[in-house]
């Protein structure tokens, strides 16, 4: 029993340490093992900022102040802040913004409030500072009245003395029972805020331009200026004198601000259609004025042209001609309906059947009509050739006659290959309706079925006689052909041969041909 007590009395230390970390560890929040992201962020001044002060994104805390020490001396003195951010405040960029605000309306707990940055930006790593030419601090309500004069500060107490003087009795239980009306308000106001902002580039650029202009004309005319104060004392008297009915008024105010709550919602519904209108017109007035500038030399040259010496006198040479020309467009109106009906006809009828495309599932069309219409066109200027409705052929000897098919008067065509179908069909002519109007009567349909082939004739290339019959072709063939070389002095360049010419012997003749041997 003895040996045991020292295990005991080391077990109950180790588990008092244990104890007093888990709760130190529990009411710190602090986790020994982690590692958070730190940043290390310049201030101008940083107030009073202290260790622990959160730093917020969004209004999101996503980290703490660790340290606050001040770096130089004198007017170059500054603040370096840092910070260990969370994850969830990650990832920070290198443009990202650091601001000193005070989490009290009237000062007092600060915390850091944190911009990320533009996610284009690169990120931030864990270590770097932030220059302070990317923070700001806040300015303190004591700053602000420092730098107001003696009369201004008076003015300020005035003010606010004046103001907790209506905000006392009634006044503060009329002000409480407005605040329900303050929603719509911001509403509205938001909406109007957001309008400011404009809806174009330089928008606001521009109302400010325009507002330093508004100020400098009241810096020329100080005596208006002054007069219009005047005249604001004087119907604020007014106003004073006349207290009861302007309490009488203000008692109507609700039964008339109800009644114009209406009207102003019906008026609301209607801005949308109003403000896409001015939306689109917008553009149209911004180029209006020089528009109208490069219109005014054609307007005076119009103004010239239509005087007494231009157009007053050629009218008067026309009044002779003006009946003639209305006899003509009054006889003309046959020919405009002729032309109408040509035209519908071109527009209905001709026109989506030049898009059409001719459906044959052997020969697959490669264009629409209007473009397979013309494709012989190139082989007319090239050598003789022929076509039909799948395209332009060669007439060509370079195949064997396997197959013969009566043509009619005792013709016959040749073909290496059986005919499959005939394609399109003969069929009777359509019906020709002449006194129906081409736009209503029906477009040509392009989709047919093959026919059924012709009777072909197997041509037995070694019946007796066949290579007797080949032979004397042969040499009929060679003879004309030599003459028509003679006629046109290609025999002087070529020679011809009745040997049957070899697969390893085109290239050959046609590099010949090239050369012109």
């Amino acid at each position: 029993m003895r040996g045991r007590r020292p295990d005991t009395f080391r077990a109950g230390l180790v588990a008092l340490a244990l104890t007093g970390l888990i709760v130190y560890f529990g009411f710190t929040k602090s986790n020994p093992f982690a590692d958070p992201f730190e940043v290390k962020v310049a201030f101008t001044s940083a107030g009073d900022l202290k260790p622990k002060s959160p730093v917020r994104i969004a209004g999101i805390e996503v980290g703490k102040v660790s340290k606050v020490e001040t770096v130089g001396d004198g007017r170059q003195a500054a603040a370096l802040v840092t910070m260990k951010i969370k994850d969830s405040g990650l990832p920070l960029h290198k443009d990202a913004t650091f601001k000193v605000r005070p989490r009290l309306f009237l000062e007092g707990n600060y915390f850091v409030d944190a911009s990320p940055g533009s996610p284009s930006a690169p990120e931030l790593g864990d270590g770097d500072t932030v220059p302070a030419t990317q923070t700001s601090t806040n300015v303190g309500v004591g700053e602000v009245l420092t730098a107001l004069q003696s009369d201004t500060r008076d003015d300020l107490r005035t003010v606010l003395r004046e103001y907790g003087g209506a905000l006392e009795g009634e006044g503060a239980r009329g002000y409480n029972r407005s605040i329900p009306h303050w929603a719509p308000a911001y509403r509205h106001g938001s909406e109007v805020a957001r309008a400011t902002l404009g809806e174009f580039e330089h928008d606001l650029s521009g109302y400010i331009d325009n507002a330093g202009k508004v100020a400098a004309a009241f810096d020329r005319s100080p005596d208006r200026l002054r007069a219009l104060i005047t005249n604001l004392a004087v119907t604020a008297g007014a106003f004073a004198r006349e207290g009861r009915n302007l309490s009488a008024t203000i008692d109507e105010l609700p039964r008339t601000l109800r009644v114009g709550h209406r009207a102003l919602g019906s008026l609301n519904g209607a801005f949308p259609s109003v403000r896409r209108l001015a939306r689109e017109l917008t553009p149209a007035v911004r180029t209006s004025p020089a528009a109208l500038a490069a219109q005014a030399p054609f307007v005076r040259q119009l103004r010239g042209l239509v005087s007494e010496p231009e157009l007053g006198g050629l009218a008067r040479d026309l009044q002779k001609t003006v009946p003639t020309l209305v006899e003509l467009n009054e006889g003309g109106v046959p020919l405009q309906e002729q032309q109408r009906l040509l035209a519908s006809c071109q527009a209905n009828v001709l026109a989506p059947w030049q898009e059409d495309r001719i459906d044959d599932p052997n020969f697959k069309s490669s264009g629409r009509v209007f473009e397979e219409g013309v494709k012989w066109l190139p082989g007319i200027a090239g050598e003789s050739r022929n076509f039909d409705a799948n395209g332009q052929y060669v007439r060509s000897y370079a195949q064997s006659a396997n197959f013969a098919y009566a043509t009619g008067g005792n013709r016959f065509f040749f073909t290496e290959l059986p005919i499959q179908g005939v394609n399109p069909p003969k069929t009777a002519m359509p019906p020709f309706k002449a006194g129906t109007p081409c736009e209503t009567q029906e477009r040509p349909d392009l989709r047919t079925r093959p026919d059924a082939p012709p009777a072909a004739i197997r041509v037995n290339q070694n019946a007796p006689g066949a290579a007797e019959r080949q032979a004397e072709s042969r040499k009929v063939l060679v003879d004309w052909m030599r003459d028509q070389m003679k006629l046109t002095g290609l025999d002087k360049v070529y020679e011809l041969s009745d040997k049957t010419l070899r697969v390893d012997q085109v290239d050959d003749v046609a590099r010949s041909l090239r050369r012109g041997r």
